[in-house]
Order: structure tokens, then sequence, then C-alpha cells
């Protein structure tokens, strides 16, 4: 079985043989990462034939089981480093808005931003840090709402 090659930053698709092979794989892997805070020393088998041992950092071994999570939901996966820069189109997907609303927050100065030419560029560690902002102040205001909710006796 040939295994399709994928280009940095394109994302990877699973397809529905993935998606059951990662939720597989990742339960056994979650088994063993409590005990993993060090280099951990994989074997991996293939055609029946076992390799040496790899020896890789814990943090990759957790990185490795987010993404088997994320495409054991059927999820498209990309990795990308933090310094990379997003289009405003890009930024726009991560943080699940349209392009002219986030065209609209980088105007206001909500989202640092540099100009390439006559095009945006932004940073991804801008964009997820406002992302995690937005997330947090979300959260308060419905923490807030239900509490007012429960103090209006409205049951929820």
């Amino acid at each position: 079985m040939r295994t399709r090659q994928y280009s940095a930053g394109e994302p990877v698709i699973p397809t529905p043989h993935d998606v059951a092979l990662a939720a597989a794989s990742s339960r056994v892997l979650a088994q063993h990462l409590p005990s993993a805070s060090g280099d951990v020393q994989l074997r991996l088998v293939e055609d029946g034939q076992e390799t040496e041992p790899v020896t890789v950092p814990a943090a990759a071994l957790t990185l490795f089981l987010r993404l088997l999570t994320e495409m054991a939901r059927g999820h498209a996966v990309t990795v990308l480093p933090l310094h990379t820069e997003l289009t405003t189109q890009q930024a726009a997907e991560v943080l699940n808005v349209s392009r002219p609303y986030l065209i609209r927050l980088l105007e206001e100065g909500q989202l640092p931003y540099r100009k390439v030419g006559t095009h945006r560029r932004v940073a991804l560690q801008d964009v997820l840090a406002y992302k995690v902002r937005t997330d947090t102040a979300r959260r308060a205001a419905l923490d807030e709402l239900t509490a007012e909710a429960q103090r209006l006796g409205l049951g929820y």
C-alpha cells in the first residue's frame, strides 16, 4: 500500500480507514503516555520487520497523540511551526470567521499584521493568542449568564 506524500502545511484529510486506525492507536498510546516523562524509545514494525529503537522526546509523543485524536474525530490536521505567517484567508479559517471579518479585526488593531507588498500576513502565534483571549472572554460571559439565570431561577 503506497501512502500519499503531503507537502508542508498541506492539511492531511483522514480517510475512514485512517479514522478507525487513529482511534484504535490513540487508545493504546494514551495508556503509555502518563508514564512518559523524558525521552521515549519506540520500535516500529514494518512488513513484519522490527526497526532499531527510535528515541523521541515525550513532548513529541504527546503531540502525536493529539494528532491521532484529531484524526480519530475525522478532522483534517496540519502541523505548522508557531512562527509561521498566514494569509488572511488562512487566519480566518483558523479562527472560523469570514475573511472580511478578519480584515476588520486587523484594521481595528485587535490582531497585529504586516504587509508584504499589498498583502497582509498574520503570525500564527498572534492568531492563536487572539483565539485564546476571545475563547476565555466568551467562556466568562457564558458563566456570567448561567449564574444570572440561576439567580433568577430560570432552571438552567
